[in-house]
């Protein structure tokens, strides 16, 4: 028996011009084996993710810049020179609370 399942593709340029779509069909069988490939797949991230989950707070540029007393032009040598680690989603930058009391501590002048 062959099942039918039909994927649209638009083609054309960004706004939708030239359109037409390109239908692909495929076997009853094979996308239940892709369906199971995917969930399998889909689980393992879940599991990964799960795993990895913390309870770290996190600080975006302008809190760092508070918190520290510095300019953003300082915030952007530290991450350049590798003193303060972060993370960047969609262009915005991230600080582990962990890693801004490391940078504290490690600038402390200690009197003996």
């Amino acid at each position: 028996m062959i099942w039918i399942m039909v994927f649209l593709k638009r083609r054309g340029n960004k706004y939708g011009n030239n359109g037409g779509c390109q239908i692909i069909a495929i076997e009853k069988k094979t996308f239940e084996q892709i369906q199971r490939q995917f969930e399998s797949f889909a689980g393992q991230v879940g599991e990964l993710c799960k795993n990895n989950q913390t309870d770290e707070t996190w600080l975006d540029n302008g809190q760092v810049c508070r918190l520290l007393q510095i300019s953003k032009r300082t915030l952007q040598y530290y991450r350049d020179s590798g003193k303060l680690p972060f993370s960047q989603i969609n262009y915005k930058c991230y600080y582990k609370v962990s890693d801004v009391e490391m940078l504290i501590e490690g600038s402390t002048i200690k009197n003996k």
